[in-house]
């Protein structure tokens, strides 16, 4: 018999919120505010009676569920929005984690914890506070998030990396990721807003957030190397941590390798394969540091890969010119759904990837002896 987890609730089930004034999103000549709409129901459709919204073929991984959750909320769809919610509140476990996989039914099949899976829900929650102004919502929420972050800070590094699982048994992993720790930047910054708004501010978050940061713009030894995959690329910009003229730079430095014109972005820069997820993320990069142009362009180029029903085909083998892998997925909807948002302005939680930039510029080492920086003296 595997690790199982529990059920939902009843103590677990939260009030629906009602949505602060805000209209589904639109981006004028490329999707109505109806299109969106639908594309948010079909992840609706996918949601399991449990509350989890799963990948294609039904493996629940948490970051994935919580942006899926976003989605939904961004689409006035509260209800299911709700109830994914209530499923972390459910299924977390004592240390603040989720498993990496559970099965349909609740069967855990990958047991250990990701440090970047953990942290994403204070985004998630800082997020649905933005759409719908539901302070009640964000009170039941803070316990959860209170444990997930401390179980992600006890896998910060003297230098300022986060590892990126503990492994059943409880043993830490032997090294960082660049994606996830830039993501877990982001969330930290959302776990603190929530620790002031629910009045138990938490400096040592903001401390941590900070070392986190400064480690991801300036420190690549820190992490294990994912240079092939764009996500490593793009996700220090996306996350806040590389901003300003930096963030320009590094995205121009390796634009040709990643981006296909008229398809979108490279999942890895070594195989002919774009994917809707990184080309939305890129979109969302891009808005983020004020490039709305590009952003545009991108958003409009991947929408080939929309299906009529609204949901949207994970990737495209432009060599062989087929879907690959052969399946729609919610998160890539997910995707879409945000990067919409984001360039119309349309819910509260729009500005959530502008805002995550350290004062527009790159974040400073807050403490050089530790993270190895060189000290200067007079």
């Amino acid at each position: 018999m595997g690790e199982h987890l529990a059920p939902l609730d009843s103590a677990y089930l939260m009030p629906y919120a009602r949505g602060v004034a805000g209209q589904v999103p639109a981006v004028t000549g490329v999707l109505t505010g109806a299109e969106i709409r639908a594309t948010g129901e079909t992840i609706a459709a996918g949601q399991q009676e449990s509350g989890a919204i799963g990948w294609p073929d039904g493996q629940i991984d948490a970051w994935n569920h919580v942006e899926c959750a976003m989605a939904l909320s961004v689409c006035g769809l509260h209800g299911p929005a709700r109830r994914a919610y209530e499923w972390l509140a459910a299924t977390q476990r004592a240390d603040g984690s989720w498993p990496r996989r559970t099965a349909p039914g609740g069967q855990v099949s990958e047991a250990g914890g990701e440090s970047n899976h953990a942290a994403y829900v204070a985004a998630g929650v800082w997020h649905e506070y933005l759409v719908t102004g539901d302070s009640g919502f964000v009170a039941r929420m803070w316990p959860v998030v209170r444990r997930a972050i401390g179980f992600v800070l006890d896998l910060q590094t003297p230098r300022g990396e986060v590892l990126w699982q503990r492994a059943p048994g409880g043993a830490p992993a032997g090294h960082a990721l660049l994606t996830g720790c830039s993501s877990m930047y982001q969330s930290l910054r959302c776990a603190a807003a929530l620790a002031d708004f629910v009045g138990e501010p938490q400096p040592d978050w903001e401390l941590a957030a900070g070392r986190l940061a400064h480690v991801v713009a300036c420190h690549p030894e820190a992490f294990a190397d994912k240079s092939r995959f764009s996500m490593d690329w793009y996700y220090p910009v996306l996350a806040g941590p590389v901003r300003g003229a930096d963030a320009a730079d590094r995205l121009a430095a390796r634009w040709p390798e990643f981006v296909v014109p008229g398809l979108g972005v490279r999942c890895v820069h070594d195989e002919p394969w774009v994917t809707g997820a990184e080309t939305c993320e890129l979109v969302l990069a891009l808005d983020a540091i004020g490039d709305r142009r590009r952003a545009l362009e991108m958003f409009a180029e991947i929408q080939f890969l929309r299906h009529p029903e609204g949901a949207y085909w994970t990737g495209w083998q432009f060599a062989n010119e087929r879907h690959f892998p052969n399946e729609r997925s919610g998160y890539t909807s997910a995707a879409v759904i945000l990067a919409a948002d984001a360039l119309s302005a349309a819910s509260g939680g729009s500005g959530l990837f502008r805002a995550m930039g350290s004062g527009g510029a790159t974040a400073p080492a807050p403490d050089p002896g530790r993270c190895g920086c060189a000290v200067t003296t007079a």
